[in-house]
């Protein structure tokens, strides 16, 4: 039975572990120098506010300093970044990227004294805390579709916990982890697949696996201590992960810790350590105030458009729940008819399919409500939302949380998340909007709030507003 897994080993191209990391490595180097050239257009372009002038050595010295990132970057595990999700990459790129400008600057201050011009060093910089992230996700995405990402991995347990965690691998690639095959003890799963991944024999025939794949995952709920204990004992797998029988409990801010000989985890609750509430905050207003001036023109416009398009008030106001279970007015520029309502109740008279696809997402791909182009336009880019920045400066909302929802809407979730997303504030924006958009049923959307709001950090909220601005810009999911 083990030759079962054969043909979606031989599947995987043999030298996809040997490429991706230098792929990384290359796309990273190739973008810090694009950064660097950058840098320096930025300071020719400046020079006029400068007296100093950039010698040819001093330009070539930062081009040449820049390259000891990657070098940082392969230390702390990037190249190729298996089994480190999004939010973790841009944590240790931007910490890396911080340690190596600043310990340029500090040795030019200390030891070189000038031979690095710092008017480049600083708008390199700026680039390249953008554009290696913005890279390596780019070629990640490429490799994923070549197949020459990731490592095969086979999975001990095909119970409820071995399943969820296929299941999961299957479907985020870029996590690096390539499930190849199934092994459990109990016969009836034997000869079934999961994700299309064969359960292949019992647990016995581990050994076999061990030259053809470079981890396994033991996700073993109902193995006892001394049986779990053997079990990590006899297998010499490069790596070993222990997937525990924890749903629903934070997995981002999780450590090991030793007491005294036995395996703890610390779990840090985040969101209720006050210094992070303060942190939230300060980036929150960092943010929220030069994008609120700077949509000023952008919503006049739209009144503009919207009063000459439909009567009515151009703005659109709606009580939703807030912090603690308090009422929040939301404001937005309104996209939708005046008299919404009877005409989606005509809609549904006319399509009654379209009721159902409703009940899941409270939205509709043609929704006879919205106003001609600028109703569309406003929704496709989440334009309508900018109203709500004035919500974010007042300390009501927050640029980055739970989605606040119509009272309709939230009805239909289980009392105990309602009761979870009242603790936090809610965001403009959240990581069921940039995961889903308008393609999230209920479901997805419990699921992914669930887990911004157990898992929160200052990381997250940066990867979101990142993947925000993404979604955007591309229209992608939103109507």
């Amino acid at each position: 039975m083990s030759t079962a897994a054969q043909p979606r080993l031989a599947a995987r191209p043999i030298s996809a572990g040997h490429l991706a990391p230098w792929a990384i490595f290359a796309t990273d180097v190739v973008a810090l120098e694009i950064a660097f050239l950058l840098g320096y257009s930025v300071r020719l372009l400046l020079a006029s506010w400068f007296t100093a002038e950039i010698r040819v050595e001093q330009f070539l010295a930062v081009a040449a300093g820049i390259l000891l990132l990657p070098a940082i970057n392969y230390q702390i595990g990037l190249y190729p970044g298996y089994l480190l999700g999004p939010v973790e990459r841009l944590r240790r790129r931007v910490l890396a990227t911080l340690a190596m400008f600043g310990g340029l600057v500090a040795w030019d201050s200390v030891v070189a004294r000038g031979v690095l011009s710092r008017g480049v060093l600083l708008a390199t910089f700026l680039f390249a805390l953008v554009l290696p992230p913005l890279a390596e996700s780019a070629m990640r995405a490429l490799l994923v579709r070549r197949e020459r990402w990731g490592m095969p991995v086979v999975i001990l347990g095909a119970g409820g916990t071995g399943r969820a965690v296929v299941k999961t691998l299957m479907q985020q690639p870029q996590l690096g982890l390539n499930p190849v095959a199934i092994l459990d003890n109990h016969p009836a799963s034997w000869n079934c697949t999961v994700e299309d991944v064969p359960v292949v024999g019992p647990l016995g025939l581990a050994p076999d696996f061990e030259q053809r794949a470079e981890a396994a995952i033991v996700a073993l709920a109902d193995l006892g201590k001394e049986d779990a204990a053997s079990l990590l004992q006899e297998l010499n797998y490069p790596r070993l992960i222990v997937v525990p029988d924890l749903a629903g409990v934070e997995s981002l801010w999780v450590t090991a810790r030793d007491l005294g000989g036995s395996l703890g985890f610390e779990i840090k609750k985040n969101l209720m350590i006050h210094r992070n509430h303060a942190l939230k905050t300060a980036m929150d207003r960092a943010v929220a105030l030069p994008l609120f001036l700077a949509s000023l023109p952008v919503m006049l416009l739209a009144v503009v458009w919207i009063k000459l398009t439909s009567r009515g008030p151009a703005f659109y106001r709606q009580q939703r729940e807030g912090l603690d279970g308090e009422a929040l007015t939301v404001w937005k520029l309104r996209t939708m008819r005046v008299d919404g309502e009877s005409l989606l109740e005509d809609w549904f008279r006319i399509h009654p399919e379209d009721r159902e696809h409703w009940n899941l997402h409270f939205k509709l791909p043609h929704d006879p409500r919205i106003l001609p182009v600028i109703g569309r336009l406003l929704r496709r880019t989440s334009l309508d939302e900018l109203p709500q920045l004035w919500s974010v400066l007042q300390g009501k909302m927050s640029l980055v949380g739970p989605r606040p929802l119509p009272d309709y809407h939230l009805q239909k979730f289980s009392r105990e998340f309602r009761t979870l997303r009242r603790r936090v504030l809610p965001g403009l924006t959240g990581l069921w909007q940039v995961s889903a958009r308008s393609n999230g049923d209920l479901r997805v959307q419990e699921a992914l709030d669930t887990y911004y709001i157990r898992n929160w950090s200052p990381w997250m909220d940066l990867y979101i507003v990142a993947r925000t601005a993404a979604a955007v810009i591309c229209g992608r999911g939103a109507y």
